[in-house]
């Protein structure tokens, strides 16, 4: 049977222990506080994958009477070999004892087997005071590692570093507010070399977790997919009372299509944002271009989509694809006409339905049963909005720390957009979003191939 590897991370009060458990553990639930003493009890926090345990984290209090503690340990004279039964007896003793609660919550998973993640901040300088914590950790005998915690822009590393070398078999740097997949990877790949014993199980733990952050990329592409698709292919009605449209008539139906069109997007951020566990992270209160940018506002098209002469260029291209097809039927004898003809109605078509959101059609032949119905979407550069914000939306919560807890902060959008798409990518998508506005020829396999094409994107972002 696997046994689930599993870390106490311990030291100092307010050195960033709590932040570290909800880097690694992807959980934005753990108590995080700038108030010493936060956390009063040891919590577990187990990373699941498909419902199985891959690996956990104890979350502990700070040391408080870590010098009484080692004077107590000290007046057994025993051998290393038997040193950790003395830590054992002392948790036995003084379990009760309220001035040693938080020592004893501390220690108490170390001796039913955890490995020891000890953090310090090398923001301050290192001090004596805390050689009788990490010489309690070494009679607990159990593997462990140091982890720098870089707090402020103040660096003591190099101190830090020749103290904690005596004490530690490794010591490694991990800031849990701007650490990434690979800095994640590269700390779990750590912890595996702590004790042969336990390597088979971390380096398994770590492929498991390698294939769920990629299962994560692969959920977000298909939501977004989802979301491209449905909003494309989406229909409003109204029914009609009179053989003459009102105008307020019209409006309630843009209006309502509209609205439906936000709506899809609103739900598909808070499906992305569950598929990266930021269960807990408070998005709508922030200043986000994506709350404060009406998703139809000429500053939205600035920031998210193409621009006239951009969306020329990819209705073009992506013409001249389609076109192409025509000269492959004949064997090249229209001299490429096809994709000179294909390219060049398609530009037209998009520069002069710039501004065009959808038409409006009257369905039904006889009054009270007529309807008015917008949709699908015709504007062009629609799907390059939609796509861009949810491609940014996506990356911006990939790279927010689940030690965070203020609220999702965007970068510059203009330049993100600059960077995103390439105008060869615009016309790849832009067949597709030919073919979903047209609802020809769209099948499970062309949804598929759409999501890889974004699913490439994040996975070149991240």
């Amino acid at each position: 049977m696997r046994e689930t590897p599993t870390f106490a991370v311990v030291g100092h009060p307010n050195k960033g222990k709590s932040s570290i458990v909800a880097s690694l553990s992807l959980d934005d639930s753990v108590n995080i506080s700038d108030i010493p003493g936060t956390t009063t009890k040891n919590r577990h926090f187990p990373l699941k994958v498909d419902g199985r345990v891959i690996y956990e984290l104890v979350d502990t209090p700070g040391f408080q009477r870590a010098r009484k503690v080692l004077a107590w340990l000290q007046k057994h004279e025993v051998s290393a070999d038997k040193k950790h039964e003395v830590v054992q007896e002392f948790v036995t003793t003084h379990k009760d004892d309220p001035k040693f609660h938080d020592e004893i919550q501390l220690l108490e998973p170390i001796l039913n087997g955890a490995g020891i993640i000890y953090v310090v901040d090398v923001s301050k300088p290192y001090c004596s005071e805390y050689e009788a914590e990490m010489e309690i950790l070494r009679w607990c005998n159990q593997p462990s590692m140091a982890l720098l915690n870089p707090i402020d822009e103040h660096n003591f590393t190099q101190e830090w570093e020749r103290a904690l070398g005596h004490y530690f078999k490794m010591v490694r740097t991990y800031n849990p507010m701007t650490a990434g997949y690979k800095e994640h990877i590269a700390i779990l790949e750590s912890m595996a070399h702590l004790n042969e014993s336990w390597m088979q199980n971390v380096k398994e733990s770590i492929k498991i977790f390698e294939l769920f952050h990629q299962q994560m990329i692969h959920q977000a592409a298909t939501t977004i997919t989802h979301l491209i698709y449905t909003s494309i292919t989406h229909t409003e009605k109204i029914a009609l009372k009179s053989e003459t449209i009102p105008k307020e008539t019209k409006e309630k139906l843009h209006n309502q299509y509209k609205k439906s069109l936000r709506y899809l997007e609103k739900e598909n951020y808070q499906t992305i944002k569950k598929i990266f566990h930021h269960n807990h992270l408070n998005i709508q209160a922030v200043p986000l271009p994506f709350e404060n940018i009406d998703l139809f506002s000429k500053k939205a098209a600035s920031l998210f989509g193409l621009s006239k002469k951009e969306l020329l260029l990819t209705a073009t291209t992506s013409g001249a694809i389609t076109g192409g097809a025509i000269d492959l039927v004949f064997a090249g004898h229209t001299a490429f006409l096809g994709a000179v003809t294909g390219g060049v109605l398609g530009g037209i078509g998009a520069y002069f339905g710039f501004d065009e959101l959808s038409e409006i059609k009257i369905l039904g032949k006889k009054l009270g049963e007529k309807e008015l119905q917008i949709g699908p979407m015709k504007n062009q550069n629609f799907p390059y909005i939609l796509l861009n914000r949810s491609l940014f939306y996506t990356l911006s919560l990939m790279q927010h720390s689940h030690a965070k807890r203020d609220n999702l902060q965007l970068h510059d959008t203009e330049e993100f957009n600059k960077q995103l798409l390439s105008t060869k990518e615009h016309a790849k998508l832009e067949s597709f979003h030919k073919k979903f506005r047209s609802k020809k020829g769209v099948n499970t396999s062309i949804l598929t191939q759409y999501s890889q094409q974004i699913e490439a994107i994040l996975r070149n972002q991240n």
